[in-house]
């Protein structure tokens, strides 16, 4: 199977939760606390002991994302502080050995696909727990300036052995999986010091129809471009400006991971939420661009998602009930960014996606006498083309058509979606 059929679904789909979730959970000052704060194994130890997340249901989790619109999530199953949220045999540095006492990896995989959602799994191959990775000096590392770890001998072969082993136990303990969520290359460490291409044939061994995101290094937007270099681009706190091509210029496929508020893992002081409207707004910018969107969340230390992000979730879930049929399967359309919104399209349907009201009828141009029929998706009610009074005197009428919606304000001011039955070519 090659990439473009391994990522049709994906990009029919267009949707996803990404779950940072974690041992950080529980000092609440995101996921980045060892690092940012240079925290020993020593002195992190505690949390360990004492992780207990005793309302953590992932039915619940799978619920809220699949009323959300989501189609797939992406668990973190070990984040950079080594933590495993699964039952590996090749550490003791894992949930089982937890209060907790679970391996909470199989319930999130039982309960998303109990939902009928496509499940992924996030791994860092970076470990800052691990002995055998490297410390002193490296950019990210809590030990990074601690002289007492200057000269501490490291077997780097002996790590690389303990992460394929791990991602060997994920991808053969829970049945299928639809995504591995690689985290992440850096400086020199990257690509084959990885040992991606071997990682990369295990992995399509176990799982030949997987997909992978790009980093483990290599450049998946070359014409020829490396076994390891991923099936699709994942552009970080950000919407490329247009979209993502290879060399060639043809697309490759891409995600936007984005988060909800500043933070990936739960941040107790962090209320900086994004509205629900800035989240569909994105999610239509990414699928007018053929990209999908990944939206973060991080559950709390008793592991419950955060009130403000279930609350924008619902109402995304809201929107997309209605105006779903603009997102899932859909892609960029043929024609430039309209000044009012955007477009999607899916086939002989184009959506147009209106932001800003304006004042008069909606203007779409290059469409006179291409539009066969115009409905509010929201609601499936008819709308009227008509050219307005004096447009000869002012507009394109040669080449523009016109839809009036009634009223000074949009019908749904996070996005009004109006859906065109085009003439077919």
């Amino acid at each position: 199977m090659n990439r473009k059929e391994r990522t049709k679904w994906f990009l029919d789909d267009r949707f996803g939760m990404f779950i940072h979730w974690g041992l950080y959970a529980i000092p609440a000052r995101g996921e980045w606390v060892r690092s940012v704060e240079k925290i020993s194994n020593e002195d992190y130890e505690k949390y360990f002991e004492e992780f207990n997340p005793s309302h953590f249901n992932p039915k619940e989790w799978a619920r809220a994302a699949k009323a959300a619109g989501q189609k797939y999530a992406v668990l973190t199953t070990k984040h950079h502080d080594g933590f495993c949220l699964f039952d590996s045999k090749l550490t003791d540095y894992k949930a089982t050995n937890t209060p907790a006492k679970r391996d909470l990896i199989k319930e999130y995989v039982e309960a998303f696909r109990e939902e009928g959602l496509k499940v992924g799994f996030y791994y860092s191959i970076i470990d800052w727990h691990h002995e055998n990775y490297p410390a002193f000096g490296d950019r990210n590392h809590p030990m990074r300036d601690n002289e007492n770890f200057r000269k501490k001998q490291i077997n780097f072969d002996q790590y690389l052995e303990y992460m394929h082993g791990q991602v060997r136990e994920l991808l053969t303990n829970y049945g299928k999986i639809d995504i591995m969520w690689f985290d992440f290359s850096y400086d020199d460490m990257t690509g084959e010091k990885w040992k991606a291409t071997e990682l990369i044939q295990m992995i399509r061994d176990i799982q030949p129809d997987i997909i992978i995101d790009n980093r483990l290094g290599g450049n998946i937007k070359s014409s020829n471009p490396e076994i390891y270099a991923g099936d699709f681009y994942s552009p970080e706190q950000i919407v490329p400006p247009g979209g993502i091509l290879d060399e060639n210029g043809e697309q490759v496929p891409w995600e936007a991971c984005i988060t909800l508020n500043d933070n990936w893992g739960y941040h107790s002081k962090d209320k900086n939420y994004k509205s629900p409207k800035q989240v569909i707004r994105t999610l239509v910018e990414c699928v007018s661009k053929n990209g999908n969107l990944l939206l973060n969340v991080g559950p709390d230390a008793r592991g419950i998602i955060p009130q403000e992000s279930l609350g924008i979730l619902q109402e995304v879930g809201n929107w997309m009930q209605r105006n779903g049929e603009s997102i899932y399967r859909c892609k960029a359309a043929k024609l430039p960014k309209p000044e009012w919104g955007r477009y999607t399209q899916n086939g002989n349907k184009l959506y147009a996606h209106v932001f800003d009201r304006g004042i008069g009828p909606i203007y779409f141009a290059g469409l006179k006498d291409k539009i066969k029929k115009a409905r509010l998706l929201a609601d499936g009610s008819e709308l009227k083309i008509e050219t307005p009074w004096m447009a000869e005197q002012y507009s394109d009428i040669e080449s523009g058509a016109f839809i009036n919606l009634e009223g000074a304000r949009l019908p749904d001011e996070n996005d009004t979606v109006i859906e065109l039955e085009l003439v077919e070519d």
